[in-house]
């Protein structure tokens, strides 16, 4: 639910794209193409879905390292865009100051913030894949916060030096904005198409994710049989193609919505809810790891800094996180709506298991220490 709720966000962000060429492009034309373009490619291997998200990170890195560089040439330059506002490093702060529209201001930005680190849990499956994770997991942490300043911080700090907050326009790239500045002609189609990609690779990862996920659960019976078989090419397709079909619902919700920024904000703050559940269950097994094997906890080479106390203040964090995500009605809806999913979901894993068990108590194949396990 997660990565299919993330990918229809990227479905609404493409739909924006694709509406900077063609703006009365009707929105279920971008959606339907992107959807079955995605189906297709992973449809075929696993290779070509590694080869396409390998370039789509490329393309994306590129365009990131471009925008700094450009934005720190518009200011050193004194560019003056179309409303008389010069590129200045004083931007960042002379309208209005840090917190222009007070504290609430602030608060209301965690919910894109919490949308952009939605995945990043990856971190830690993947790695427990890789031939030295002792290695490699400390290096992939330790890399997080450069990174962070790096393509968000740095990134984020260019286009407001070049464009103010309250000269940002929420219909349309801040990317396309900025390099449309620098008189070029064809650089906001280019960077346009940059960032088009970059949304088509998060929802390409999504459905990736997404079929992967239902055919594991098919195969533990956890969902329909019918997820768990696989092509000739050794790809789930009725798993993927389930996935696909839930990005469709994009189309409705942009048919019911004012605008692509309503739209956008109501599902990353689904998005955003629904991965912090997803973290808080990390966070509770960790605390669960931490009591039942201190001894393995201690014997780590790279321990949570913090310990226990880290991860208590992490879910102190995640309450406030809800609390603020209510307290604005862009955002509330999004959060309701996640935490119905949650309470859903929760209920019918404990019928399953429930079911689960009495089934096991009635089969005699099973022995007592099976059934107690």
């Amino acid at each position: 639910m997660c990565w299919v709720v993330t990918g229809v966000a990227d479905m609404v962000a493409i739909t924006g794209y694709v509406r900077f060429w063609w703006p009365n492009t009707p929105a279920w034309i971008p959606i339907l193409a992107m959807t079955l373009l995605l189906f297709s490619l992973n449809a075929m291997t696993v290779k070509a879905f590694g080869e396409t998200e390998f370039w789509f990170a490329l393309v994306k890195i590129i365009a990131i390292l471009a925008l700094v560089a450009v934005g720190i040439a518009m200011v050193a330059l004194g560019t003056v865009d179309d409303q008389g506002s010069a590129a200045a490093v004083a931007n960042l702060w002379s309208h209005g100051g840090f917190f222009p529209t007070g504290f609430t201001g602030f608060l209301g930005g965690f919910q894109i913030a919490l949308f952009a680190f939605v995945g990043i849990e990856l971190v830690g499956t993947t790695v427990a894949e890789t031939a030295d994770p002792e290695k490699t997991l400390p290096k992939a942490i330790n890399s997080i916060p450069v990174r962070i300043m790096l393509f968000y911080v740095a990134a984020l700090a260019a286009i407001m030096m070049v464009t103010p907050w309250d000269q940002v326009d929420p219909e349309r790239s801040p990317f396309v904005t900025m390099f449309s500045m620098t008189g070029l002609g064809a650089a906001a189609t280019i960077v346009n198409l940059v960032v088009l990609t970059s949304a088509a690779s998060s929802a390409n990862s999504g459905i990736y994710s997404t079929s992967r996920m239902l055919f594991g659960l098919a195969n533990r019976g956890d969902a329909p049989k019918v997820f768990s078989r696989l092509s000739k090419r050794h790809v789930p397709r009725n798993a993927l193609f389930l996935s696909c079909v839930l990005l469709l619902s994009a189309i409705i919700l942009m048919a019911s919505s004012d605008s692509i920024s309503a739209a956008f904000t109501l599902v990353t703050s689904m998005s955003a809810t629904l991965f912090m559940g997803v973290w808080v269950v990390i966070v509770v097994s960790y605390l669960l790891h931490l009591r039942n094997r201190r001894e393995l906890h201690e014997a780590s080479v790279f321990k949570a800094p913090g310990g226990a106390l880290a991860a208590w203040i992490v879910l102190v964090f995640m309450a406030a996180m809800v609390v603020v995500l209510a307290l604005f009605p862009d955002t509330r809806a999004g959060l309701l709506t996640s935490l119905i999913w949650i309470v859903f979901i929760v209920a019918a894993a404990l019928v399953h298991r429930h079911r689960m068990l009495v089934r096991a108590e009635a089969d005699p194949r099973f022995a007592k220490g099976d059934r107690e396990r």
